[in-house]
């Protein structure tokens, strides 16, 4: 009966996405899950999307917003006037298979220390390759930088089953993120001044700093176009990425850790910018600068005293009592030993 099963509701935040919407959002409603409710948040798009899903799909509750405020900004809004035991926060240019909610629900009751978890993440493109924004679960390294099991750096696997065991990961990716309602609130939820880019990683983190776990469930599969707002190479997009990746660090880390962590960072991503001049790419190495300039006039301004979102325990976890943590540097191993496989990076004890 329905009364055995959680809620669920699966939030899609949408922006000029109508052309994604009539090729997934099918897909979303043929969900086998008994107790499921789908909505659609627009962010104040220009297109037709709103009128489109309203005219072919009455049963999907649509969030209006007048103004665009974002990914983490857009999903906060929504999700105030959405009432479930579970959020599923999937991006509008996602297919799913029609089981795909089961596994995940199932997993996360039977283990309450999971507050977040996803699905395997494949390439829409390529089926038989993950995808990048997620892959099957997303680590870290000693230093900040983000990578899956299935994609390091640009470098994406073939999906032929290595890691189809469910298992606890440092981030559990946006595209397509399940979260208990109640600890998304306790955590205070996506910080709305990340915009986009990385604030489901510092969402897990927060959520682990808390005591929880977050998890990929690969029994779960869903498809990914990916870059469907803001495509890679995108100027915006790799200033949003080094910013809010050195705001990230900068609020969960503490003390000494937080001074040789970010100075670190300071001097790879300078590397980095000279990396993209020398390859003929100005854009990047200058939106690495305004990344660098953003995050110094948030620190000086004081805005990281606010906390972004609501306070949590104090003193933090360190790094090394985190799940998902590497404990090298992902560069060295990438651009020095050529390691390009999650399964190939050395680990301690391995």
């Amino acid at each position: 009966m329905v009364q055995q099963y959680p809620k669920v509701a699966v939030v899609i935040l949408n922006w000029n996405g109508r052309d994604y919407l009539e090729r997934f959002l099918p897909t979303v409603c043929a969900t086998d899950y008994p107790h499921l409710d789908v909505y659609v948040v627009d962010n104040a798009s220009a297109d037709d999307s709103v009128g489109f899903v309203r005219r072919n799909f009455p049963h999907v509750s649509v969030i209006e917003h007048s103004v665009n405020n974002g990914f983490a900004g857009g999903y906060n809004d929504g999700l105030r006037e959405v009432e479930a035991d579970y959020y599923v926060l999937l991006n509008q240019d996602v297919a799913v298979e029609k089981d795909w909610i089961g596994p995940i629900i199932a997993l996360m009751e039977d283990r309450p220390e999971i507050a977040a978890c996803q699905p395997k993440i494949l390439s829409h493109a390529q089926p038989e390759y993950f995808e990048y924004a997620g892959a099957a679960g997303g680590w870290i390294d000693r230093w900040g930088y983000p990578f899956c099991r299935g994609r390091i750096f640009d470098t994406l696997e073939k999906d032929e089953g290595q890691y189809d065991l469910a298992r606890p990961v440092f981030w559990a990716s946006g595209a397509a993120l399940f979260v208990r309602a109640k600890l998304y609130r306790q955590a205070g939820g996506l910080d709305p001044f990340f915009f986009a880019h990385m604030e489901e990683i510092d969402l897990c983190w927060r959520l682990q700093r808390l005591g929880y776990q977050v998890w990929c469930c690969p029994q779960s599969v869903v498809y990914h176009v990916g870059g469907g707002s803001l495509p890679r190479g995108n100027a915006r997009k790799t200033f949003l990425n080094y910013r809010n990746n050195l705001l990230m660090l900068h609020k969960n880390l503490r003390g000494m850790e937080r001074f040789y962590t970010l100075l670190i960072r300071f001097m790879l991503d300078g590397i980095a910018g000279m990396k993209s001049l020398v390859e003929g790419r100005p854009r990047d190495l200058l939106a690495i600068l305004k990344s660098h300039g953003a995050y110094y006039r948030w620190w000086l301004s004081g805005d990281w005293k606010k906390g972004m979102g609501k306070p949590i325990p104090t003193p933090p976890l360190r790094s090394g009592r985190l799940q998902g943590v590497y404990p090298h540097s992902l560069v060295w191993q990438y651009f020095v030993r050529k390691t390009r496989k999650f399964s190939d990076l050395e680990f301690p004890g391995k």
